[in-house]
This record gives C-alpha cells, structure tokens and sequence, in this order.
C-alpha cells in the first residue's frame, strides 16, 4: 500500500510557561492518537504529516524499538514502535490497516523519523486548564508524559472526562537515543 499524507492545520505555536516550570499557557494543539486501548497525544508542532501504513523493511542489529525504514517518497524513514518504547502489550486484535505512521519534523529529529501507531483519532486543541500535570508526575519526575488532558465527552446523556496521556516526544526519543 503506498504512503499517503495526511495534511496536519498549520496555527500559531502554543505559547510556553517561563522556562523550569514545565507548564504551559493559553491553548496548545495536539495530534491524538490511539495505541491499544488508551488515547495518547504529541504536540501538533512536533508533526509533519501523517501518512497511512506501508511496508517496514527490517533492519538488522538495531535497537528493539526501532521497527525499521520505509521509502516515503524517495526519502528513507526510520520507523519507532511507539508501543515497545512505552512498554506497552501488542494484542492479537492489533489491525494494520487503520495503523498510521506520524512522521517528526526534522527539527525534532537527527535523522527522518516517523513513530508507528494504531490510529489517529484527532487533532485536537485544549486549554491549560484542561490538564492535569501533577498526576503525571506522581511516579517519576523524569517522565516523557507531560500531563493528562480531560476531555469532556457526552456518553448516552451523561457528561464524562476522556483522559488523554500527553507525551513529550522528544524527551521520549532523546531518551530512545542514549539508550
């Protein structure tokens, strides 16, 4: 199957939090995701396109995460399992015909990189206030997840939060590359 592109909306960058807080201001727009049964987000601006699935061609000696390169229009991409790096359980219902590659701006990468996951579900814009940053941090203060985005949802007339797990995918590549 070849590779086509999913245009992501260009807009303003989100705006940041005085450097050292690790919180951010005014509204931010992220691209959610879905990996197993969660729903997971990267910032918008971290994203150069979205392109469906396509053959990975295996490499040899490689890191375990690392699922291998595809030709995406003339250019070699390296593809990263998303779920191995985040220790998350592949199941046997795991289609790959709705599995989306989110090629990384180059900006955010040393090489053309692109991160395999099982959909994408949105693009989404939220407000400061629709995060929760502490539960993130609970565990480990040197965590990829930036904070956990509460959505109100509407299921059969009743109002409830959809929790979103926000990652920083650049810490969490950077962290992929030392490793």
């Amino acid at each position: 199957m070849a590779a086509k592109p999913v245009k992501t909306p260009a807009g303003p960058a989100p705006e940041q939090a005085p450097a050292g807080t690790g919180r951010r201001t005014g509204s931010t727009q992220v691209v959610v995701f879905a990996l197993g049964k969660e729903q997971y987000a990267i910032d918008l601006f971290d994203v150069r396109e979205v392109v469906e699935y396509t053959t990975i061609t295996r490499l040899p000696s490689v890191p375990p995460y690392v699922m291998g390169i595809i030709d995406l229009r003339g250019e070699i991409t390296t593809i990263i399992d998303l779920r191995h790096r985040l220790n998350i359980p592949t199941t046997t219902g795991d289609a790959q015909e709705t599995s989306r590659i989110i090629v990384l701006d180059s900006a955010i990468t040393r090489s053309k990189t692109g991160i395999l996951v099982d959909d994408v579900t949105s693009v989404s814009t939220f407000e400061a206030s629709q995060v929760d940053y502490t539960s993130a941090s609970a565990n480990n203060d040197n965590t990829a997840i930036i904070g956990i985005i509460k959505k109100k949802v509407r299921v059969q007339e009743k109002e409830t939060n959809e929790l979103i797990i926000w990652i920083d995918i650049r810490q969490l590549l950077g962290d992929a590359e030392t490793a």
